[in-house]
């Protein structure tokens, strides 16, 4: 059986580079301003590189639409959300649709940016994103595209990294709902209901739930059973307590049940938009629990705003130790937290797996000893 060869290519001299280059791809989030600053300003003051900032992610880099970014313009920067180069999550260079012929399908366009990449001026790339950021990050990589990472995700779900920033800034807006919604709960004896971001991971809703004090924490990684929950709230009532709070995960899923979408996934494998599984959930336990209910949607929220002074300083520390990486050559490497200390790993082991909730471990079980109910038998 014939074995697939491992092609090499030639990579950069960091003693030659003049440019370096920034995108920011995936949904945006707390932070990445905060990063372009760290890591614009170690290239120039560190290695004297210019650096040219890529518009919306990897759509930029097929029409070549990029700008220099200067020390002077990162003055002030990691207050703001957002991205100011700008972000998108739908264009996927690996199957990215095009229109020939008169119909629309997928194609993998990375040829047309790694010669784009060449034609920019751009010598080094650094790719801010999550998972879906960093397996293209990976495919650009293998394709000789010499090119460095930094992991984004308010999920918090990027693997090797013990923290990702834009967490902190999510977890921090999840727990100031929580603490408004407890006063109208207990004032009008009220089952709550607030649906958080969490696709495949719950540590949004986790952590959110521990510190916000939430009565139910549910969770993709724990499937939940309606009647323990409810079992739950009926306690809660015979000592005294006339309200509840439940924050939910949009990925999480009932026993035996499936996830909730506002719009399917496709037949052609195009990923499908969750929403809904708030409101599933607060109809069914407000029957069976008889209590009035009311639902809240955080959605977009947690992504916007000012990043918290955690989620700034980790993003700035992670911006200067890419342009780090270059120095040294370390190409193919994503920057991650290790306890307190900043390092980096192989972008192709980050992408393995997702980094789920242990339904077993530690932050688990400080929630349910602090009387919360995560959906499973007790």
């Amino acid at each position: 059986m014939a074995t697939k060869k491992t092609v090499k290519h030639k990579m950069p001299d960091p003693k030659k580079i003049k440019t370096v280059g920034i995108l920011t791809g995936g949904g945006d989030c707390p932070g990445l301003n905060a990063v372009i600053k760290g890591f614009v300003r170690n290239a120039a003051y560190s290695y004297g590189w210019k650096t040219t900032g890529i518009e919306d992610g990897f759509d930029g880099l097929l029409d070549c639409r990029g700008h220099k970014l200067t020390p002077k313009e990162m003055s002030g920067l990691q207050l703001k959300g957002g991205t100011i180069l700008g972000t998108s999550n739908r264009g996927n260079p690996l199957s990215y649709p095009v229109k020939e012929n008169g119909r629309i399908y997928n194609k993998d366009v990375t040829p047309q940016i790694v010669a784009n990449i060449k034609k920019m001026g751009i010598d080094v790339l650094a790719a801010v994103g999550g998972d879906g950021t960093m397996k293209i990050a990976q495919a650009l990589f293998e394709k000789g595209v010499p090119i460095v990472g930094v992991p984004k995700t308010i999920d918090n779900d990027l693997d090797v990294t013990d923290v990702t920033f834009g967490f902190n800034s999510a977890v921090t807006i999840a727990t100031d709902a929580l603490d408004r919604l407890h006063t109208t709960a207990e004032s009008h004896h009220r089952l709550l209901v607030l649906e958080v971001m969490g696709r495949d991971c719950g540590w949004i809703a986790l952590e959110a739930g521990i510190a916000g004090g939430a009565d139910v924490i549910l969770m993709p990684e724990i499937p939940f059973d309606l009647n323990v929950i409810c079992d739950h709230i009926q306690a809660r009532k015979k000592r005294g307590k006339r309200f509840s709070i439940v924050i939910i995960a949009e990925g999480a899923y009932p026993q035996g049940g499936r996830k909730v979408y506002e719009k399917e996934p496709g037949a052609d494998g195009t990923p499908g938009r969750l929403g809904g599984i708030g409101r599933w959930v607060a109809e069914k336990i407000g029957m069976l629990a008889k209590m009035e209910t009311r639902v809240t949607v955080l959605g977009h929220i947690q992504r916007g705003g000012t990043p918290t002074t955690y989620d700034r300083i980790l993003a700035m520390r992670f911006g200067v130790e890419a342009a780090n990486l270059i120095a040294r050559g370390e190409y193919g490497r994503m920057v991650c937290l290790k306890g307190r200390k900043i390092k980096s790993a192989n972008i192709k082991a980050a992408v393995k797996k997702l980094k789920r909730v242990d339904p077993n471990g530690q932050m688990v079980k400080t929630a349910e000893a602090l009387g919360a109910s995560v959906g499973r038998p007790e």
